[in-house]
């Protein structure tokens, strides 16, 4: 637990991470503090968001230095890089930064399963918590996924089983935090304008491991290399490595196999897990997602024919090749979760039909080559929305792709994929960037497609 030692605890960011973060501190009694760099926030309706929030000190702006002696411990919301100089400046002061992860884990009671990748993350973590609620009785289901873990922690036993999503972000700023069963989905790209390098973001992502006991669990793809190899060096440390791989069958771990994914544990045969075909996911980046999925519950002791069970009921994630609706003919979907290009690439992968792909957003410094040559014949037109519009399109035309058309809005480019798609085909909103040059986030811009596809089924 935090000892203040009659010190204050600053709280940077008025975001749900925030607010959350700060809620559980004044519950506890801690002497708290909130920080926005924006000075136009307004105080009196930050304080509203939550009642335990009432009469707590804001601060707005600049923070000045002579303020910062104050504070023993700042807590970062995910959004805030570590290399701003405000944050460089509270470190000179001596002031401890911790994440929201790591707060929330001084609280936290019960076990915990935490899932990072560049991927398939959220999927991976709403399906593995179904899988722990069938055989648990008080499960939580927290982080990146949308649920700040420290507006969970009080509610907390020694009974909770908590799943946590844990974004790269995240792993920055945690130091304690250990999950007794760990899974890594992928590592790709992605962040790049604030890891600066893919060692630097591999490390943190590895880095959830990094409290784990001999005994406990990592769950690795068996087809990232990168994955491959770190789980040679978490056996050395005793840690228990389960495997699952897309494209060969492996002796020990999940694997797909004609259609059909396989658990090879202890036991002399594997044991069939499920048929593809009756899952409601689709993709193989999703089978990854479920074997993923299956190997955290098994971890757990969950039985076997309780996650088959689970797997059988079990819906897409909003916003992740989100099927919307079929309109004389045409299928439509919402993928706006695909804010780089790999996850776009899982996107396209996915769709067995003709497709006009919308694409296009916030620059994340990212490369959009390898999600061109995933089109692999099947795009029709690529319409571009968003200020990467102008990059995509000459990375396009450098790979010989030149079937594009560009739109001033999101509203514009469903409409004219409306207008051109035929029976048969499919209208695909996979954007390959972040949400935030037209968003506040891909949620808002996959409601908004959503939206505007439900308008052409009903035309005013």
């Amino acid at each position: 637990m935090i000892d203040t030692q009659g010190k204050k605890v600053l709280v940077v960011g008025t975001g749900k991470s925030g607010i959350a973060a700060a809620g559980l501190l004044a519950g506890a009694g801690v002497d708290t503090v909130l920080y926005d760099s924006n000075e136009k926030v307004c105080k009196e309706g930050i304080c509203e968001k939550d009642e335990k929030l009432k009469g707590m000190p804001v601060l707005l702006g600049e923070l000045k230095e002579a303020d910062m002696d104050a504070f023993s411990i700042a807590v970062l919301s995910p959004g805030v890089p570590l290399d701003q100089p405000f944050v460089q400046q509270l470190c000179a002061h001596g002031v401890k930064l911790w994440g929201e992860i790591e707060l929330a884990w001084q609280f936290a009671k019960g076990r915990a399963a935490a899932i990072t990748g560049t991927n398939g993350k959220t999927t991976t973590t709403a399906l593995a918590g179904e899988i722990m609620k069938s055989h648990y009785a008080d499960v939580k289901v927290v982080g990146n996924i949308g649920i700040p873990y420290t507006s969970m922690a009080s509610q907390m036993t020694a009974q909770t089983v908590t799943v946590a999503e844990i974004s790269s972000f995240q792993l920055e700023t945690a130091y304690t935090f250990a999950p007794e069963v760990t899974a890594i989905l992928n590592i790709t790209p992605d962040h790049l304008n604030r890891h600066h390098t893919m060692e630097r973001y591999t490390a943190i992502k590895e880095s959830i491991t990094k409290n784990q006991k001999p005994g406990q669990a990592c769950v690795l793809n068996y087809e990232d290399e990168v994955l491959r190899a770190f789980g040679a060096t978490l056996l050395k440390k005793g840690i228990h490595v389960i495997y699952f791989s897309s494209k060969q069958k492996l002796e020990h771990g999940l694997y797909l196999e004609g259609g059909t994914i396989y658990f090879a544990g202890s036991a002399a045969a594997p044991a069939k897990v499920i048929d593809v075909k009756q899952l409601n996911l689709l993709g193989v980046h999703n089978y990854e997602n479920v074997m993923a999925a299956t190997a955290v519950g098994l971890a757990f002791g969950v039985p076997l024919e309780k996650i088959t069970g689970v797997l059988k009921t079990f819906q897409a994630v909003a916003h992740r090749i989100e099927y919307t609706a079929e309109i004389a003919g045409v299928r439509y979907y919402n993928d706006s979760k695909a804010t780089n290009p790999d996850a776009a690439i899982q996107g396209i992968r996915a769709m067995d039909r003709p497709t006009y792909l919308i694409g296009g957003g916030y620059d994340k410094q990212s490369e959009y080559g390898d999600w061109i040559e995933a089109f692999d014949g099947k795009v029709v037109k690529l319409v571009l929305i968003g200020e990467t519009k102008e990059k995509i399109a000459q990375a396009a035309a450098q790979k010989g792709f030149y079937d594009m058309v560009m739109c001033g809005s999101l509203q514009e480019a469903a409409a004219y994929c409306h207008e051109q798609a035929k029976p048969g085909e499919a209208v695909l909103l996979s954007p390959a960037c972040a949400s935030w040059d037209m968003f506040q986030s891909y949620e808002q811009r996959g409601d908004l497609f959503k939206e505007t596809v439900k308008g052409f089924s009903h035309p005013h």
